[in-house]
Order: structure tokens, then C-alpha cells, then sequence
């Protein structure tokens, strides 16, 4: 009897291998496609639009169907299938909602949203289900935001560039506030707690910072307003160093050199600016002892593979060993990464998904930007453009910096993975950010409808200018 038990729980065990063989072969199939389509999306006319977003809807959850059930047999969770359960109906009710309330709404960028959102809920169920939960639950409440906040910038019209002071005081003394009373992680002050609730500040802030250059550089770009511009900025960077927060203090740096130069074209100040970073950066590593880990982490880890290299060597190992297609869900070792769900967890994806899902997904990040730079130029404006372009600029160099310091391409600078580390106040703010760009799109989508409306008066006036004259002539 127990011979016959074995050999059952063998061949199930077997089974439950061949099938996640298989899907992570599906799974990368499924990612590829949605890309190519997402590409084509982005050059195709409105018209021609719906049957390629269908085509992508169903890769999309055919993607995430298959590695939910994956962690399902893995695991023999009940949760699991439920949590599977959880997401269809949040994405399905959000895409619906959308549709419903925005109908003119990008939903290439939705798509784009969901699919982060939804890799992001898989690796956390995968790595700790309960921060899955925590961050499936602050996600619905985010969703919420996406809702109210593109139906305030189409109804603002011109009322949100006249608070661009307000704007650079808030985020300033919320910099302030955690540079005073923050609590220190890994060396830096990030984060503060309020009636028991801690936030990062500074994911935030980042969102008011941009709007507050816009508005500085929309006024005027002459040189007394690009100094005062550049001080105010330079402000908010010099207390995020002070907090020891570097990469926070480098996505605000590099997003205010691109709003600047969008809003100058001036190449000399766009030279100066970078001159001026590296000349920062190198006092940054001979000022601060963690930053000199970090760099040493980055250029030799091997040597120190034991304690400041740890992090970085078990990273390449675990995409190493994942390859071309991964080990698949549940059967490689990512928890060995410390701090994976925050700041290593594209390296647990690149595990077990494999470098091609993980590239695809690179390739996400970049059809997102191309879209918000597109929306950005196609806005009349001068002043909601340089806020699209400073929003998409801080999306697509935060998920550099995530990358780059996961493969080793440039030091770790402990920033999340927008939309799938794990983390409430990124999720939050990534969440608003994108709220505000569909705002955005919809505002270009209203300057459109409205300039057609105009040429359609121009041409009635000219009909009847010309019938008038007709008219006069055969009266004549």
C-alpha cells in the first residue's frame, strides 16, 4: 500500500515538473508577444487599434493564468488559486472601469500597467505571500487614484501650473522632515512613521518636484530663472544627500537636466549639469563610507564575496544559473538574494523566468517611455509637456538604476523596480504618476477634438463668405 502511494506522489511530482518545464517556455512566449504587439500599437491609428489590444489582453493573461497556476501546483497553496483568483477580477474591473470612464483613455499604457503589476504579484506570491497580499491590497486602493486624477488635470486647465511655489515648498519640507526625523535603513534616511504608519517621503516629493519645474521653466527660460530654477533643484538634491539617500537624490538630478534641456534646448547648461553630477558623485564616494561599499561591491565583488559583495554575487549567480528561459517558478533559490523583494527582485525574475522574460520586460519599460514622451510632444501646452516629460523620465531612470545595479552594469543604488518590487509608497506614487500621464493624454485628446472643431467653423465661415459672395455677384 505504501509502495502504491509513492510511486502515485512520483509520477504527480513528475507531472508537476514537465508542466513547469513547459511553462516557462509559455510564459516567455506569451511576454514576447505582448511586446511585438505593443510595439505595432504604437504607430497604428486609433481605428486599427481594438483587435491588436484584444490580441494583447489575451497574451497578457494567458501570461499571468500560467504562472499563477505554476505556483499553485508547486505549492498546493489554496491562497495561491484564490490570490489567482483576486487579480483577474482586480485587472478585469480596472480595464472595464477604465473604458467606462475614460473611453479615449491610452490603453496600450493601461495594458502596460497591469502586466508590471501583474509579474510584480507573481515574484512577491512566489518569494513571501503575505507581502503579496499587503501589496495586492494598497494596489486596489492606488487603482482608485487612476480614476480621480485624469478628471482633475482635463478640469485644471491652467490652475495647476500657478501653484509651482507651493508645490517646491511641500516637497521640500517632506525632504526636510526626513532628513530631521527619518529612520535609518541600509545608511540612509528614507523613510518616516506617522501614527504608526511609515511612508517614503521622497517617492512623493518626486511627483511635486516635477510639476514645480515645470512650472519654473514654463514661466521663462531666461538666465535668472534658469539659476533660480537650478537652485531650487539643487536644493531638493543636497537634502537627499544629506539623508544619504543617492539614488533618490540622482533620479531627481538627471529628471531636472532633461526637463531642462527640453525646456531650454540649450545644450550648454544640459554639459554643465552632467559636469557638475560626476564632479558630485566623486565627492559622494569620498564623503560617504556606504557609497564606498557600494562602489567596491560593484567594481570587484568577487574579492569581497563575503560581505559587501554578497548581495551583487548571488544576484549574477541566480541569473547565471537561470539562463535563456530560467529554472521556472518555484525552483530556483532567490530568497538567498538579501533584500530581493525590494531591491533584487529582477534578479529573481531572470531566475526563474529566464534573461528573455527579463528582457522582454526591459522592453516594456521602454514602450511605456517612447508612449509618455510621444504623449508629451504631442501636447500644445509648453507646460503640461514639460510634465509628462519629467514624470516619463523619472519611470524609465529608476527602472535603469534598478536594472543596471542588478546585473552589475552600474553600482546598486537601492531603488525599487517601478510597479513590481515590493514597497507601498513606490507602488502608490507609480500608481499617481501614471494617473497623471493619462491625464495628460486625455488633455492632448481634448486639443485635438478641439482644433477639429475650429477648422469645422473656419470652414463654415469660409461657405458662407463664399456664398455671400456668389450671391452679391449674380445680384450684380
Amino acid at each position: 500500500m505504501i509502495l502504491r502511494e509513492d510511486i502515485s506522489n512520483g509520477a504527480s511530482n513528475n507531472m508537476v515538473n514537465v508542466i513547469t518545464e513547459l511553462s516557462k517556455y509559455a510564459m516567455v512566449l506569451f511576454l514576447a508577444l505582448y511586446t511585438v504587439v505593443g510595439f505595432s500599437l504604437v504607430r497604428k491609428p486609433e481605428e486599427e487599434k481594438r483587435a491588436a489590444l484584444w490580441q494583447q489582453n489575451f497574451f497578457l493573461f494567458g501570461m499571468l493564468l500560467t504562472g499563477n497556476l505554476i505556483l499553485y501546483l508547486n505549492t498546493g497553496n489554496e491562497k495561491t488559486a484564490a490570490f489567482c483568483g483576486a487579480q483577474l477580477v482586480f485587472f478585469t474591473g480596472f480595464l472595464i472601469l477604465q473604458h467606462l470612464l475614460y473611453p479615449k483613455a491610452d490603453r496600450l499604457l493601461n495594458h502596460n500597467l497591469l502586466l508590471l503589476l501583474g509579474v510584480g504579484f507573481l515574484m512577491l506570491a512566489r518569494l513571501s505571500f503575505d507581502r503579496a497580499t499587503r501589496q495586492f491590497e494598497l494596489a486596489v486602493l492606488a487603482a482608485g487614484l487612476t480614476f480621480l486624477i485624469p478628471w482633475l488635470i482635463r478640469k485644471s486647465a491652467g490652475k495647476l501650473r500657478k501653484l509651482s511655489w507651493w508645490y517646491g515648498a511641500v516637497g521640500f519640507g517632506l525632504l526636510l522632515a526626513v532628513l530631521i526625523a527619518g529612520k535609518l535603513s541600509f545608511g540612509a534616511k528614507l523613510a518616516i512613521t506617522v501614527h504608526g504608519i511609515t511612508f517614503q517621503p521622497s517617492e512623493f516629493v518626486k511627483i511635486l518636484f516635477v510639476f514645480f519645474v515645470a512650472g519654473m521653466l514654463y514661466k521663462s527660460q531666461d538666465l535668472k530663472q534658469v539659476v533660480i530654477a537650478t537652485a531650487a533643484a539643487a536644493a531638493h538634491v543636497l537634502v537627499l544627500v544629506l539623508s544619504r539617500d543617492l539614488g533618490g537624490a540622482l533620479i531627481f538630478f538627471v529628471t531636472y537636466l532633461v526637463m531642462l534641456y527640453i525646456a531650454t534646448r540649450q545644450p550648454v547648461y544640459f554639459l554643465a549639469g552632467l559636469l557638475s553630477g560626476i564632479g558630485a558623485a566623486y565627492l559622494a564616494w569620498k564623503l560617504f563610507s556606504h557609497v564606498q561599499t557600494r562602489v567596491l561591491a560593484w567594481s570587484d565583488p568577487f574579492s569581497v564575496i563575503e560581505k559587501e559583495g554578497y548581495q551583487i554575487t548571488q544576484s549574477l549567480f541566480a541569473i547565471g544559473t537561470g539562463g535563456w528561459f530560467g529554472l521556472g517558478l518555484g525552483q530556483g533559490m532567490p530568497y538567498k538574494i538579501p533584500v530581493v523583494e525590494e531591491d533584487f527582485i529582477f534578479a529573481a525574475i531572470a531566475e526563474e523566468c529566464g534573461i528573455l522574460f527579463a528582457v522582454f520586460l526591459i522592453f516594456v519599460y521602454m514602450c511605456s517611455f517612447y508612449m509618455i514622451l510621444n504623449i508629451a510632444m504631442c501636447l500644445r501646452d509648453g507646460y503640461y509637456k514639460l510634465v509628462a516629460a519629467g514624470l516619463g523620465s523619472f519611470v524609465i531612470f529608476q527602472a535603469f538604476l534598478s536594472i543596471g545595479g542588478v546585473i552589475k552594469f552600474i553600482p546598486s543604488t537601492g531603488v525599487t523596480l517601478p510597479f513590481i518590487s515590493y514597497g507601498g509608497s513606490s507602488l502608490v506614487s507609480m500608481f499617481t504618476i501614471w494617473a497623471v500621464i493619462q491625464g495628460m493624454y486625455l488633455k492632448r485628446s481634448d486639443e485635438v477634438q478641439g482644433n477639429e472643431k475650429d477648422q469645422g467653423k473656419d470652414r463654415k465661415k469660409e461657405k458662407k463668405e463664399k456664398a455671400g459672395t456668389k450671391g452679391r455677384k449674380s445680384g450684380v
